[in-house]
């Protein structure tokens, strides 16, 4: 066994007197047991976590210093499910030391109704830099994959930089292959013409999102991605967002914080009624998309809410049912409703941020979802039938 490995044997398993711990691994020893360490045996190395701020904050420091970013946010969720430390988010002082990330952002959006002014001031800027991270992580592929509202079937010697098709300008300049620069020189560029579209043409996407508790993750991805879908002229976007009440938050998306701040998470869930208001939105079934984003426990009326769908799948509109929009893994619905709106046409699964403009594209081309699902190695709900 290397000495790293020993070492690291040492911080899992504990204070061996015969080789004591340096101070930086004392600490780091500490850090983790405050946390993880729930047994009532005197073990002279055992930390603790008090629930005053300033102990906190410390704790938190030390995990940021020794431990990468992905990993301090493992630490903290577990230290607010462990430890009950979800009421310390409504200090000022202790949210301003968090490793703020989406998870951090669901818990600050639920938790917002409770919070004193004072805290709500402070939770903001935290919010809006995990926003603004995420927003220049999504916009440009959403954007571009988007913009796949192309007429690929139609061919410019003249397009933009965005819209040139790389495979066929390259097969057509490789008699200009520079060996010296190991390049291509591409004297004759090939892309998409863009459509000219008007805007009684523009495809419309409406996400509904459900948001009770256990979505509370879709509900921040879901609103950044319709803030970004809402700045692309070839799409009408809008965002209705529901528990056993709708709220329209499509005046809103210019302004992601103040969607996410307008959003109440927890509570029951009528999907029937927002799908019913939904509806009454729709002018043009056949260029509409509908995303469902649904664990589809329904607390509504269940044989309304299939007949709805039903008919609007029969009317033309793209009704797609996502039943998580995370990365969190495998989500919990309701399997008899996700068979039954599988049976009635629309394609029900999870999606991940990274998939969702793939997904978009694919719907807005009005092809086969499930296909495209089956190719991203997605598993899909079935139908009864």
């Amino acid at each position: 066994m290397s000495q790293e490995q020993a070492r690291r044997w040492q911080l899992v398993l504990g204070v061996d007197d015969e080789q004591p711990l340096s101070t930086q691994d004392r600490r780091i020893f500490d850090s983790l047991n405050a946390l993880y360490d729930t047994s009532e045996a005197t073990n002279k190395g055992k930390g603790s976590l008090s629930r005053s701020a300033p102990k906190v904050a410390q704790w938190l420091g030390d995990i940021r210093e020794f431990f990468p970013s992905s990993v301090v946010q493992v630490i903290q969720h577990d230290a607010f499910h462990r430890l009950g430390l979800r009421q310390m988010l409504f200090e000022p002082e202790f949210l301003a030391t968090l490793e703020a990330d989406v998870h951090l952002v669901a818990d600050l959006v639920s938790l917002r109704t409770a919070m004193p002014e004072k805290t709500i001031e402070t939770a903001r800027p935290v919010i809006q830099k995990v926003v603004d991270e995420l927003m220049k992580l999504l916009e440009h592929k959403t954007a571009e994959a988007i913009r796949g509202a192309l007429n690929k079937s139609k061919r410019t010697f003249r397009p933009r930089f965005a819209d040139i098709d790389w495979g066929r300008t390259i097969s057509a300049n490789l008699r200009h292959y520079q060996p010296e620069h190991k390049t291509i020189v591409p004297e004759k560029l090939i892309g998409f013409l863009r459509q000219n579209r008007r805007l009684a043409d523009l495809e419309e996407v409406i996400l509904c999102v459900d948001q009770s508790g256990s979505m509370a993750t879709s509900v921040v991805y879901s609103s950044i991605f319709a803030a970004v879908m809402a700045s692309i002229p070839a799409v009408k976007t809008q965002l209705v967002c529901f528990d056993t009440a709708v709220i329209d938050l499509t005046e809103e998306l210019a302004d992601p914080v103040n969607v996410l701040f307008g959003i109440q998470l927890g509570g029951g869930t009528d999907i029937n009624q927002a799908v019913a208001y939904c509806e009454n939105k729709i002018q043009k079934p056949s260029q509409t998309h509908l995303i469902l984003i649904s664990d589809l426990y329904e607390g509504g009326d269940e044989e309304s809410l299939l007949a709805r769908v039903r008919r609007l799948v029969r009317q033309g509109v793209n009704v797609i049912t996502l039943l998580a929009l995370c990365d969190d893994g495998r989500p919990s619905f309701d399997a008899k409703m996700a068979s039954a709106f599988a049976e009635i046409g629309s394609p029900v699964f999870a999606c991940t941020p990274d998939q969702f403009p793939d997904l978009m594209a694919t719907a807005l081309k009005r092809e086969d979802v499930l296909q495209w699902a089956s190719e991203q190695d997605i598993k899909t709900i079935r139908g009864e039938g």
